[in-house]
């Protein structure tokens, strides 16, 4: 009688070819998580600029055609952060019509002596105004550079929707304040930058 086979079990697979794969799927879901992060900074801000949420502005793209007998008065807050820069409104505030386009000046002056490049960051309080408050014209659309010395003024075209008189949660509200921040700014061959030349007196004619 021939001595019984013995049955052998299968061969468990390498660890080191297991730890591979698991290493792999780690790498992909960590790439992944990364990409999706940067990826939805772009996507808040335009969010954020489009409908008003958390206290963003947003950006017209034509003037307002309805002008209410209501008014609201327009504060303006200006700061800097990490740039040497002396920044103020040339106006404290406004009181304008509901509806109405308004033009406001912001001056800027580099005290330093180097040329810098800035970027200006805005948002409204009450949160709740962001909807109604949309900017036709703004410095802060692009990077703004100043020689050592140089002083800017630069134009804001703004207005407030009517409806911000109708909504109850702005309704009671009869100031709104504008405030912008101005931080180094990141210039590279993707920086949107420009030089803006001082504005006289023709420039504000013609905004």
């Amino acid at each position: 009688m021939s001595p019984s086979r013995r049955s052998r079990a299968p061969a468990a697979p390498a660890p080191t070819r297991r730890n591979t794969r698991v290493a792999l799927v780690c790498a992909v879901v960590f790439v992944g998580m990364v990409g999706a992060a940067f990826a939805a900074v772009p996507f808040y801000r335009a969010f954020c600029q489009a409908t008003g949420f958390n206290g963003a502005v947003r950006r017209a793209s034509a003037a307002s055609t309805l002008v209410s007998d209501k008014t609201v008065t327009v504060r303006f807050d200006t700061n800097v952060n990490g740039i040497p820069w002396r920044f103020e409104p040339d106006q404290a505030s406004q009181t304008v019509h509901l509806g109405a386009n308004t033009l406001a000046f912001f001056r800027a002056t580099n005290t330093s002596d180097r040329t810098l490049t800035g970027r200006a960051l805005y948002n409204v309080v009450p949160e709740a105004a962001g909807p109604y408050f949309s900017k036709l014209e703004c410095f802060c659309f692009k990077n703004q550079t100043l020689k050592p010395g140089e002083s800017a003024e630069f134009p804001v075209v703004y207005t407030v929707d009517p409806r911000y008189a109708a909504d109850r949660d702005t309704r009671g509200q009869s100031e709104i304040t504008l405030s912008y921040t101005f931080f180094p700014a990141v210039v590279g061959p993707k920086a949107e930058a420009s030089t803006p030349a001082p504005l006289g007196e023709g420039a504000r004619a013609g905004l």
